[in-house]
């Protein structure tokens, strides 16, 4: 404990998280009186951050006063049941994390905090929000779901800059239109699982609005306002009782996910099949049969009717692939319908698709015939999964080092011939890479060190691309390695070192000798060695159970070991191998 208030007292910072603290040490909240000799005094800085997540701690010492530079403090996941009033004594304070407690109310002292930026309140017993909180002007998040709150308290329009709110699992019957009317900066509303028997009638304030979520409600309509929410990217209304669409709904241009199963529609208005939707959900509905305009819905990736008294339609194109139905509902049109002037450019797919993933942190661009990679992928900044498969892309934008929060980038099946390397060395997050299916020339010998911390790479059918000796032991923590069709004359040592590696394919090469080596990796669960060259198996191969649960060796000229043997399986191949140890 000395050492890290020591440290805090130089960096400001105290995480004392996960230490089973009962209550807080009273050193805590008196930081800068415990300097030690060996200390400078006058170098000391006042505690700023204060992390006590994840302990037992029943209460906060009104002591906290002292802390008044601070300006995070995270008690979450403890055993509080109140918090103290000198919580308005922090006016520095601007996040505020007292989730997963039993708290019961929150003190009206809240408000003298002006400061707040972030507030998370979720998973309390709490009945109410203190009206108080209406004087944090710069309260831009809230989070209170899973409480018992009947009522947002009318204050909270004070609260102009807010732009996410999550109330998810509350008992709220109405979210005044006073409220909705001042909250026009909100991007994220999540209001799922309360009472709500409606939305306000002036929705449409809400022009910023990207994502809203009122899913398991009591809600029987939308109101043509909803229309005004020009931003909405992703609408949740499933569990509802909605009966019938406003035509207005058709005006949502950015409109790519709309949720609407379980509720109790009988139709589907012709005005909707404007709207640009990669997600359609309308199952669980009282839905007779479809417009024919929705086959002019060509953006649509998913489709999902179970659950309707569908009559029109053949069952198999209910639950048969989207592009089959929507074929389908084309085909029922008038011939003399324009259905080029329908279909979506592809800049609108793109446009929709970087609008989505704004919250989902995921952009899909698959198959869309781009040459180049477009700017909204790095304009998308906290971008974790890209996927760019199966389109012309030749080369990496240098502005894609800017998505360093990106985790997973698939390229495959495109026309890259070189190994992007500087690009892959500014994705320091970076833990999945597809690169299979491309022209890809030699990779350098030191290609893999820009990507030192990958979990998942498939180089597949880049013919010539691994260099003479490729170093795969500088991927210390590959867990999945695909190197198919890549016409490998034998299986490159240094996989040999990958001691996380779960899954190995190598098929569809030239291999002959299988090393005995593959003993090592004590992590494979499966290897594919299938379609190669290979006569015999080294029994040290059985070592490797019971890890190894697939062994896929179809294609070989195995002649070690009988056709009855292979034909039953992994478990069968690697008892003989061991009983070939043991002779």
């Amino acid at each position: 404990m000395d050492r890290a208030l020591k440290a805090a007292r130089a960096s400001g910072s105290l995480n004392l998280s996960n230490r089973s603290l009962s209550d807080v040490p009273s050193e805590v909240y008196r930081s800068l009186d415990a300097v030690q000799a060996d200390e400078k005094w006058w170098e000391a800085v006042e505690l700023q951050k204060l992390i006590l997540g994840h302990n037992n701690i029943e209460s906060l010492n009104e002591e906290l006063r002292n802390l008044s530079s601070l300006t995070v403090l995270n008690v979450c996941h403890n055993k509080l049941s109140e918090l103290p009033a000198a919580i308005g004594e922090l006016p520095a304070l601007k996040l505020l994390d007292v989730s997963f407690n039993s708290i019961v109310k929150i003190p009206e002292e809240i408000g003298s905090a002006t400061s707040l930026v972030k507030f998370d309140c979720t998973s309390n017993r709490l009945k109410e929000l203190p009206s108080a909180l209406g004087r944090c002007l710069d309260l831009s998040d809230l989070k209170a779901s899973n409480n018992s709150i009947a009522s947002l308290p009318d204050e909270l329009a004070n609260c102009s800059k807010l732009t996410k709110l999550d109330v998810e699992g509350n008992k709220l019957t109405m979210i005044s239109k006073n409220l909705i009317a001042s909250w026009t900066m909100l991007t994220e509303l999540n209001a799922s699982k309360n009472l709500l028997n409606g939305l306000p009638e002036n929705i449409g304030s809400l022009s910023r609005l990207i994502r809203l979520n009122i899913h398991q409600n009591k809600i029987s309509s939308i109101p043509p306002s909803i229309m005004d929410c020009c931003s909405l990217a992703e609408l949740y209304m499933g569990n509802n009782s909605v009966s019938t669409l406003p035509v207005e709904i058709g005006a949502l241009s950015h409109l790519g996910t709309l949720d609407l199963h379980s509720n109790q529609l009988k139709e589907y208005p012709v005005e909707a099949c404007k709207l640009h939707l990669l997600v359609l959900d309308l199952s669980n509905n009282s839905l007779t049969g479809l417009p024919a305009e929705m086959g002019k819905m060509t953006t649509l990736r998913k489709l999902l009717l179970t659950g309707n008294p569908i009559r029109t339609l053949r069952s198999s194109l209910v639950s048969g692939p989207t592009p089959a139905l929507l074929k389908y509902l084309r085909s029922r049109l008038p011939e003399n319908e324009d259905l080029e002037a329908s279909s979506t450019r592809k800049e609108d797919v793109i446009t929709m698709a970087a609008r989505m993933s704004i919250t989902s942190k995921e952009l899909s661009l698959e198959g869309q015939g781009l040459s180049t990679v477009p700017s909204e992928v790095w304009e998308s900044c906290e971008l974790m999964k890209l996927d760019l498969s199966k389109n012309s892309i030749q080369e990496l934008p240098v502005e894609l080092s800017s998505c360093t929060s990106l985790q997973t980038l698939i390229l495959s099946r495109n026309k890259i011939k070189d190994w992007p390397g500087a690009i892959l060395k500014s994705l320091p997050n970076l833990v999945c890479l597809k690169l299979d299916n491309n022209p890809l020339k030699q990779i350098p010998s030191d290609g893999f060190q820009a990507v030192s911390m990958l979990q998942v790479l498939d180089l597949s059918a880049n013919i010539g691309s691994l260099p003479e000796h490729p170093t795969f032991s500088s991927l210390p923590l590959l867990q999945e390695l695909y190197l198919r069709r890549m016409r490998l004359p034998e299986v490159p040592s240094s996989i040999l070192d990958l001691k996380h590696l779960r899954i190995l394919d190598l098929s569809l090469n030239s291999i002959q000798l299988v090393p005995e080596g593959l003993k090592n990796l004590v992590s494979l669960t499966e290897l594919d060695l299938s379609d190669n060259n290979i006569s015999m198996l080294p029994p040290e191969l059985s070592l490797l159970e019971p890890s190894l649960q697939v062994l896929k060796l179809d294609g070989n000229p195995l002649r070690s070991i009988r056709r009855a043997i292979l034909d039953k399986g992994t478990k069968a191949v690697l008892k003989y191998l061991k009983d070939k140890m043991t002779e």
